[in-house]
Formats: structure tokens, C-alpha cells, sequence
């Protein structure tokens, strides 16, 4: 049985571009569900990189408090083309409503509720905790969708100085 999955996964991942986007696809899945939802066994034991010091859940990390840096969050923004994802993310950034917007291309979207498939691209969004209902505002006053897809991650840990650069390059 085993071997039967594995020969069609197999098969799956020899398509170049389903190649391509794997890497991709295992980051979303990553932020999305987190280190600790992913691992294989029950057994899986995630060693440290920083020596022999007790590994600990990604979930149980926080952020150091400090006064250089603000609770941050990462924004997923679906957007039916490039056009429209350009548009968006200047306009998000220009109101220094998030220091960074990234434009992942070539997803493929596929939902129960309409009977259609459709190509979209996401927009990841970096920002203020406290700026998540002001962007809210301004995705629906400017999105095309009549319910654009808003989802916010927490960011529990990173490096400090891109943290501060997050905060110094949003608006208060």
C-alpha cells in the first residue's frame, strides 16, 4: 500500500511545474499550520540548531517583549490577477498600512460553493497586530472580490532588526 502512494506521489512531483511550486506550497503549509502539525511520527522530534538545549513547539514561542519591536502579524490576500494584486499592494503599503507586501503568482483556486476554477494570486502581507482591522477596511473598500479573503497569522518569532524595521515602516 505504501508503495502504491509513493509511486503516485512519485509521478505527481515529476511535473515541472508542480516541481516549482512545491517549495512554495510547503512554506504556506508551514505558516499555515506550523512545525508541530506537520511532522510525520508521533515519534518526530525536532532537534535545536542552536546546540544540545531542549527543542521546543513553535506554538510556544513568543516574542521577547520589547520596546524596539510590536506584536506583528502575516496577511493572506487572495487577488484574481497581477493587475489587481499590484494595485492592492502599492495602495496597502503607500498608507503604511504593512512594511511589506509580497505577490506569489500562479495559485489555483478551487471551491465548493461555485461551481468554477479559477487562478489567483496571493499576497502576503507583513504588518502591526494593531493595524489588522484599518487593512481589513481597505481591502474591502478596494478589493474586487465581494468578499475578499482576509486571513491573519500571528508571528511569533523572527529576527529582531526585520521586526523593527516592520515597525519603523508601518504607521502607529
Amino acid at each position: 500500500m505504501a508503495s502504491a502512494v509513493f509511486s503516485k506521489a512519485s509521478a505527481l512531483v515529476s511535473s515541472s511545474a508542480l516541481r516549482r511550486r512545491l517549495p512554495l506550497v510547503g512554506a504556506i503549509c508551514v505558516l499555515t499550520l506550523g512545525f508541530t502539525n506537520l511532522s510525520l511520527s508521533s515519534h518526530f522530534k525536532p532537534r535545536s540548531i542552536f546546540g544540545n538545549r531542549q527543542s521546543r513547539s513553535v506554538r510556544s514561542i513568543a516574542m521577547a517583549a520589547s520596546d524596539k519591536t510590536v506584536p506583528s502579524i502575516v496577511v493572506y490576500i487572495t487577488v484574481p490577477n497581477r493587475e489587481a494584486g499590484k494595485k492592492l499592494a502599492q495602495s496597502i503599503v503607500k498608507e503604511k498600512l504593512a512594511a511589506c507586501v509580497n505577490i506569489v503568482p500562479g495559485m489555483y483556486r478551487i471551491h465548493l460553493s461555485v461551481a468554477r476554477r479559477d487562478s489567483e494570486e496571493l499576497l502576503i502581507i507583513k504588518t502591526r497586530e494593531s493595524l489588522l482591522e484599518a487593512l481589513k477596511e481597505h481591502v474591502k473598500a478596494n478589493h474586487e472580490y465581494e468578499v475578499p479573503e482576509v486571513i491573519a497569522l500571528p508571528i511569533t518569532g523572527g529576527s529582531v532588526p526585520y521586526l523593527e524595521w516592520l515597525k519603523n515602516s508601518t504607521r502607529d
